[in-house]
């Protein structure tokens, strides 16, 4: 009841002359794309609403430290993006995205998360928020001081990784998983904590992994989702004309940030293979082993799986 209270108040303070202010929590720093993005969507959302609903992005999330969807559920902040894998705590369904080989493609990324919406929205709901829109990171790859040509080459390999699935991927595969923050990464790689990373090619340019790894291989392990949210007590505070506002602009956003998506990773790729990065395709062999890999984690996480789950997965497979 208190932090209904709390809620309703929070939500009155920001609303004047009809006029809505809501702050963003955005996760990563200014010049990251899902930053950009977030910075875009407000721009839309301030013209489709006629200026009535002003949004401002904080980026480096410099408003919400630790659980962003928690925050967002208490109304610590009304909006945030968030790394969906990172919040599987708050539901099965967000590791979907984070399933190894489950999407081989953009194309196959994006029909999996259509599909997986609702079920989305459905677990989103019971955090007391609304999802916005969402974009994919570029598809997950391993960096790594040595070539890997099969996976007896996992062996010593010590890797960053950035959720449950991603570090039992690693370790079924004949390596061991490190959690860490992504700040602390580099200074792990130069103390030798760590001597690998699974991630993108974007957060591989970001971090200058090429002064510490020499090579990435794309094995496209994961296309892991990046979403954006709203509290539902400030959802339910706007009126249906800005309701509908904020929905036309995510749907715009979305196809921007997904075509986005996809040229960075082309482009990430060269910049990386320019400062010397080795960039290449895993072995056939390297391939055929960790799909095997990818298949009995799949099978794992299905087993217990809600109805909803698997129902995501039977119409994703048609």
């Amino acid at each position: 009841m208190l932090r209904k209270v709390a809620l309703a108040a929070g939500v009155a303070s920001l609303m004047f002359a009809g006029t809505v202010n809501m702050d963003l929590n955005a996760k990563y720093g200014a010049t990251n794309f899902h930053t950009k993005g977030a910075v875009k969507y407000a721009a839309l959302v301030k013209k489709y609403t006629n200026g009535s609903v002003n949004i401002k992005v904080h980026a480096g999330s410099s408003l919400v430290k630790g659980n962003a969807l928690k925050a967002v559920k208490d109304g610590v902040v009304p909006m945030t993006d968030m790394f969906i894998p990172f919040t599987a705590g708050g539901g099965k369904v967000f590791g979907i995205s984070a399933l190894p080989f489950v999407a081989s493609s953009y194309d196959d990324a994006y029909r999996l998360y259509q599909i997986s919406k609702p079920a989305y929205n459905k677990t989103f709901k019971k955090w007391n928020q609304k999802l916005l829109y969402a974009v994919t990171w570029p598809p997950s790859g391993i960096y790594t001081k040595k070539a890997l040509n099969s996976t007896a080459d996992f062996a010593g390999v010590k890797a960053r990784t950035y959720d449950k699935n991603s570090a039992n991927f690693v370790k079924m595969a004949g390596g061991s998983a490190v959690a860490l923050p992504w700040g602390e990464v580099y200074s792990a790689l130069s103390t030798g904590l760590v001597n690998a990373v699974v991630t993108s090619s974007e957060s591989g340019k970001n971090g200058k992994l090429w002064e510490v790894l020499s090579n990435f291989t794309k094995i496209g392990y994961a296309y892991p989702l990046q979403a954006v949210t709203i509290n539902l007590d400030y959802w339910n505070s706007l009126d249906k004309a800005q309701q509908k506002a904020m929905l036309k602009a995510a749907k715009e956003m979305e196809k921007i940030q997904w075509d986005i998506s996809r040229n960075i990773d082309k482009e990430d790729l060269v910049i990386l293979a320019k400062h010397g990065m080795k960039v290449s395709d895993p072995t056939p062999t390297l391939k055929k082993q960790l799909a095997q890999v990818g298949s009995k984690m799949l099978k794992s996480y299905l087993e217990d799986a809600s109805s909803d789950i698997k129902k995501i997965f039977k119409e994703y497979r048609k």
